[in-house]
C-alpha cells in the first residue's frame, strides 16, 4: 500500500476515536481494568513462584555420619554422594565446625555451649550437607544417601518439604486458570465493547462495501483504532503497577526485611512485554471480530 494510503487508515482512525468519544473511553476503560486486574493476578502468582523457588534453593540433605568415621571413609563417602546425578554440591561439615556455627547462630546465648569444645564433649556429629539440582529430587535423594554405609541418618525436613511442594503445586494451577480465564474474559469484553463503536458506524460500512471497498479496506482504519484503544489502555495499568509495585518493594525491604520479592526491573520488562503486548493484541483482536458481521454484505 501507498504511503497517502496508510494515511489516509491512520487519519480515518484517529477520526472515529474523537467521533465516537464516549465509546473510545469505554474502550480504554475495559482495557484499564481488565488488564490491571491480569496484571495485580500475575505479579502475584509471579511472586508466590518466586518466593517458593527461593524456598526451594535452600533445601539440602544433611547426612549425619556415624561415630568414629575416619578421614578416608568420609572421603570415600564424599566421593559416593558426589557421584549422583541428582547431586549439585556436598559440602564436608565437620562437628567442630557445626559446633562454631551453632555458637554464631545462638548469638549472645552462645556462652552456654562453653566446654563443649572439648575432646569428647562435643555432642554434635560430622556431616555432609547435600545441594540437589531440581528441589523435587531430594527425597529421593535423601534415600540414597542413607542406604550408604557410614551414614547414620538424614534430615532434609520431610514434612515441611512435602507441604511446600503440594501448596506451590495448587497456587500454580490455580494461578495459571485464573489468569486464562481472566484473559478470556476480557477478550470477550474488549470485543463487545469496540463492537458498539462498530455498530453505530454500520450504514457507513455498507456503503462503503457497496461501492466496491475491499474489505482489507474497510478493515484497517478499525484495526489501526482498536490498536490505540489497547495502546492506550495498556499505558495506566503498566504505569500503575510499576509505580505501585516499586512502593510495595520499598516497603517490604523496609518492614520485612526478609521477604523477597521479584526485583522491579525484572517486574518493569514483564509489565512491558506482557500487557503492551497483551492489550494492542486485544484491541486489534477486539476490532477485527467486531466486524466480520457487517462485512458480510
Amino acid at each position: 500500500m501507498r504511503l497517502r494510503t496508510w494515511a489516509y487508515f491512520i487519519a480515518e482512525a484517529f477520526k472515529s476515536i474523537f467521533r465516537n468519544g464516549w465509546m473510545s473511553l469505554a474502550s480504554v476503560g475495559v482495557v484499564i481494568i481488565t488488564l490491571f486486574l491480569l496484571g495485580s493476578f500475575m505479579l502475584l502468582n509471579y511472586n508466590i513462584a518466586f518466593l517458593s523457588s527461593d524456598i526451594k534453593s535452600q533445601i539440602e540433605v544433611v547426612a549425619f555420619l556415624d561415630e568414629g568415621v575416619n578421614r578416608s571413609q568420609v572421603d570415600q563417602l564424599y566421593l559416593k554422594i558426589t557421584g549422583f546425578e541428582e547431586v549439585e554440591e556436598a559440602v564436608f561439615v565437620s562437628r567442630e565446625d557445626a559446633l562454631q556455627r551453632l555458637r554464631a547462630q545462638m548469638g549472645e546465648q552462645g556462652y552456654l555451649l562453653e566446654g563443649y569444645e572439648d575432646q569428647g564433649n562435643n555432642p554434635l556429629r560430622d556431616s555432609f550437607e547435600v545441594r540437589t539440582f531440581v528441589p523435587e529430587e531430594v527425597p529421593e535423594l535423601a534415600g540414597k544417601i542413607k542406604q550408604l554405609s557410614g551414614v547414620s541418618r538424614v534430615d532434609y525436613g520431610s514434612e515441611v518439604l512435602d507441604r511446600l511442594f503440594t501448596v506451590t503445586r495448587i497456587l500454580n494451577w490455580v494461578g495459571v486458570a485464573f489468569m486464562i480465564a481472566l484473559g478470556i474474559s476480557a477478550t470477550f469484553l474488549i470485543a463487545n465493547t469496540i463492537k458498539l463503536t462498530v455498530f453505530t458506524r454500520r450504514q457507513e460500512i455498507m456503503i462503503m462495501k457497496m461501492v466496491g471497498a475491499s474489505d482489507w479496506f474497510i478493515r484497517w482504519p478499525f484495526v489501526i483504532e482498536g490498536l490505540v484503544l489497547g495502546l492506550l489502555g495498556s499505558l495506566v495499568p503498566v504505569a500503575g503497577l510499576y509505580f505501585g509495585y516499586q512502593y510495595l518493594v520499598e516497603w517490604v525491604n523496609f518492614n520485612i526485611p526478609f521477604l523477597a520479592l521479584m526485583p522491579t526491573a525484572e517486574v518493569f520488562q514483564f509489565l512491558l512485554q506482557t500487557l503492551f503486548i497483551l492489550g494492542i493484541g486485544l484491541g486489534i483482536l477486539g476490532s477485527s471480530f467486531s466486524l466480520r458481521k457487517f462485512l458480510k454484505v
